[in-house]
């Protein structure tokens, strides 16, 4: 949570080391030389890495969201894109937009559910990524969000239900994975899942400790998610809800 004096060099020195890294060179940084050789093996698009680098710039700008269009835009370049790229490494093809688009609703309900959970810690932290629109809507002054709990507590359960909308989505793009990845992502839905749930029920209480989700809970939801895994292709596939929001597509 702490702030840097140089973000904009960093960000250029690593959007300059991806482009290298893209091209094939061979950088002598870990990180740098596993994209490498992932983005080669997988046909990995070269735009979700600078996407994911657009978020980055979006944080070391000090931007902060005006509408919800905007907040699920920046959660797309710092979560959605991530589940683009993640699909992609687990087979999908790079062009299939239609199982891309329900990776990245994943990573959308994810980053929602992040945000609702530490709403008290970004604040602390001088940060805020409600949208002033919403903001204004509930009388909430920018500069002090978590004056007013139980206002706050609303906001939280609108980015909870958000979550829960794009979690939804996302399970029926499992179908188009193996069993192993379909069963992992499965699990991860049902963990952020619950901590969102966990957000909602609390209300004003939601930042009095951190949401969280126990040992047990979690092997419970592996547990689950392993059956679900195994029965996914039961059921027709629902079509994606043309309502939710959808990330930008490349070139």
């Amino acid at each position: 949570m702490s702030v840097v004096e140089d973000a904009p060099q960093r960000i250029a020195a690593m959007a300059m080391l991806t482009d290298a890294a893209l091209a094939g060179e061979t950088i002598g940084l870990p990180a740098f030389d596993a994209l490498r050789l992932v983005a080669a093996e997988t046909r990995l698009p070269a735009r979700f890495a600078h996407d994911l680098i657009d978020g980055f710039r979006l944080d070391g700008e000090g931007w902060r969201p005006r509408t919800e269009d905007d907040l699920l835009t920046y959660c797309y370049h710092v979560a959605g894109v991530v589940g683009c790229m993640m699909a992609v490494i687990m087979g999908v093809a790079p062009d299939d937009d239609a199982v891309l688009d329900r990776a990245c609703d994943l990573g959308l309900a994810f980053q929602l559910a992040n945000i609702a959970r530490d709403l008290d810690e970004d604040a602390g932290a001088g940060r805020c990524y409600l949208p002033s629109d919403w903001l204004a809507e509930m009388g909430i002054a920018a500069h002090d969000v978590m004056a007013d709990r139980d206002k706050i507590a609303i906001l939280a359960r609108r980015l909870t239900s958000r979550a829960a909308q794009f979690e939804a989505s996302a399970r029926d793009g499992t179908r188009a994975l193996s069993f192993r990845s379909a069963w992992a992502v499965l699990a991860a839905a049902h963990i952020y899942g619950a901590i969102g749930r966990k957000i909602a029920a609390a209300g004003a209480q939601a930042w009095d400790t951190r949401v969280s989700t126990s040992g047990a809970e979690k092997l419970g939801f592996i547990a689950r998610a392993w059956q679900e895994a195994r029965q996914r292709g039961a059921c027709p596939e629902a079509p994606r809800n043309a309502g939710l929001w959808t990330r930008p597509r490349g070139v």
